[in-house]
């Protein structure tokens, strides 16, 4: 299924979490925190401005970001939990490389 965010809303699909320390040691999924690190699967068209014009989201497809440890709605599509957020949750791009 394919889905398109509306307006400023950014899909994006949590990253995985480590499950071993640097140390070594073994996380367990019962301390696991959800990651706050995802890829961008799709983005809204913008806001529109008070003068009419289009505003674009920031943030485009395939971009990783950080976002808020309690932002967006969860969502589960084709059996796979994706995250919907307003672009204001992305807190930031991380530039690989």
């Amino acid at each position: 299924m394919n889905i398109k965010p509306l307006y400023n809303r950014v899909l994006v699909r949590r990253l995985q979490q480590e499950t071993t320390t640097a140390g070594g040691i073994i996380i367990p999924d019962t301390v696991k925190e959800k990651p706050l690190e995802g890829r961008v699967v799709s983005v809204g068209t913008g806001t529109r401005q008070k003068d009419g014009s289009l505003r674009p989201v920031a943030v485009s497809e395939g971009d990783r970001i950080l976002f808020g440890k309690y932002s967006g709605t969860e969502i589960k599509i084709d059996g796979e939990d994706l995250l919907i957020l307003k672009e204001d949750d992305v807190l930031a791009v991380l530039i690989e490389g």
